[in-house]
């Protein structure tokens, strides 16, 4: 790795994974209790499924990147298009398409566009064998989404409230061409995910006493995470570029997962009247 690439990684951990610490707010916005019990039985829940995946991904390498890869496409295309609730109120039927495009531009476009240098990242984290056997998959997977993105650049044309999100993401393919994946993807996990999510659900909270809650959890949470991926450097005692792709990969599949659940399901239903 470059000096940009370690630089990438280190704005992933440490801007881009405190996003997450704003999920108790979440939870409380979609009808957890506020009680100490209930929140330790939160925090308790969130880390008990979060060392499920790490634990998932430590038995079967191969497993833990694959799904990794495909909900975090499901979560970045869901966060994505969140934007343009106009549309989707007028034509719910052909959300699939922009969420179809959104969601491959980082398990499908950037292995794709950049397989030279993702393809030894793939190593260190699932071994040749399994790499082999992923960007197999993922080159299948390539003219089918390229055909989906095709459409949907037509289909903004119809429908203006999709043609913000699409300039989105042709910038970020832009990045891509021209960046190396560890950047490209920190820049966008950093500075288009991370922030909209943050400032979405920072300007949900009306109450100052809730915004202050917020924050303290927040950071409790983003030192906490950082501190677990310390304990994994110092434990382990693997070189720094095997460490540093491991911590970042694993720990995002591993926040992924009770995030995603949290975000894209518990809240949407509750917003949708669908959760008690």
């Amino acid at each position: 790795m470059t000096s940009l690439d370690v630089l990438a990684m280190a704005a992933v951990l440490l801007f881009g994974v405190p996003h997450g610490g704003l999920d108790g707010a979440i939870a409380r916005r979609s009808g957890w209790p506020k009680g100490f019990i209930s929140w330790f039985g939160f925090n308790l829940t969130y880390v008990l499924l979060a060392a499920s995946v790490i634990w998932i991904w430590w038995q079967w390498p191969l497993l833990g990147l694959a799904v990794f890869l495909t909900i975090s496409g499901l979560h970045f295309g869901s966060s994505d298009i969140v934007t343009t609730k106009s549309t989707l109120a007028e034509r719910p039927v052909y959300r699939w398409l922009p969420l179809l495009a959104h969601g491959g531009l980082v398990p499908i476009a950037i292995p794709s566009l950049q397989s030279s240098q993702v393809q030894p990242l793939f190593t260190l984290l699932v071994g040749e064998v399994g790499t082999t056997m992923l960007m197999d998959a993922v080159s299948l997977l390539f003219l089918p989404w390229l055909a989906c993105f095709a459409v949907y650049c037509g289909y903004a044309t119809v429908y203006p409230a999709w043609r913000k999100p699409l300039l989105n993401l042709i910038i970020v393919l832009i990045l891509v061409f021209w960046l190396s994946p560890l950047v490209s993807f920190a820049l966008y996990f950093c500075v288009w995910h991370s922030r909209c999510h943050t400032l979405r659900i920072w300007r949900s909270l009306k109450e100052e006493s809730e915004r202050r809650r917020s924050l303290i959890e927040a950071v409790i949470y983003s030192v906490t995470a950082w501190v677990a991926a310390l304990g994994f450097y110092i434990v382990f005692q693997q070189s720094f570029t095997t460490a540093l792709i491991q911590i970042t990969f694993i720990g995002l599949a591993a926040l992924t997962v009770p995030h995603m659940l949290l975000v894209d399901f518990a809240d949407k239903l509750k917003r949708r009247h669908l959760w008690p």
